[in-house]
């Protein structure tokens, strides 16, 4: 199964169990986040990949994704956090494909806002063996344009669910990145990315391998 069909398949049994009312709030919502423009402001192919000075690894440590990006082209996919199974299925989904990704020649990070010791257990959980590194306070996802503060609509719904994002990211904030994967060609040029508002939906790991085979074949005399 490609991971769309994981994602619908758990999409169908949640909206069963929740009811048809619960499942058409997060449906408005998420059309309700589309129609605020946001994937207007989001990066997309063609830009610079901005700056990421405040990244930590799952043990707290600084992260040099610039020095990773410098040294050839690198995937980076974007999640809400380890509470949201979709976000566990694509980890778990980009895990697999982690050998193409490498023969391709690229290299593999996630990034959420949650704080390290979350990103932790998101890894071990998963048995994830790539980079999975904390934004907290956002700056990074705020400088590619994905970052939003969740509706009043919802927060309740993901509290009562017991997500309190505001400790869970350590910020105070109801925010979250879009989930996003970008392909980064080396030296920092975007030449993939993928921005989706209905977290439900993510990037095949089949698409960002391809966008890394094309960036690998020499460019035509």
């Amino acid at each position: 199964m490609d991971l769309a069909s994981h994602l619908d398949a758990f999409r169908t049994g949640w909206e069963a169990r929740v009811g048809d009312a619960t499942a058409a709030m997060i449906a408005d919502d998420l059309v309700a986040l589309r129609d605020t423009g946001i994937l207007d402001r989001a990066a997309r192919a063609g830009d610079r990949l901005p700056p990421a000075d405040h990244l930590v690894d799952a043990l707290g440590r600084p992260f040099d994704l610039a020095g990773l990006v410098a040294a050839g082209p690198v995937v980076i996919t974007f999640y809400r956090g380890g509470w949201c199974p979709y976000c566990n299925l694509e980890l778990r989904a980009y895990q697999a494909a982690l050998p193409e990704i490498l023969s391709a020649g690229g290299a593999l990070v996630a990034i959420s806002p949650e704080l390290p010791g979350h990103s932790l257990s998101t890894a071990e959980k998963n048995d994830l063996t790539f980079p999975v590194l904390s934004d907290v306070g956002g700056g990074f996802a705020d400088a590619l344009g994905i970052r939003f503060t969740l509706s009043q609509t919802v927060q309740p719904f993901y509290e009562k669910a017991g997500h309190a994002l505001p400790s869970r990211n350590g910020d105070g904030l109801w925010a979250l990145p879009i989930p996003a994967t970008f392909v980064v060609e080396r030296g920092g040029g975007i030449a993939l990315a993928s921005v989706e508002p209905d977290y439900r939906r993510r990037l095949e790991p089949a698409a960002a391998i391809a966008a890394l085979q094309r960036l690998a074949r020499p460019a035509a005399a």
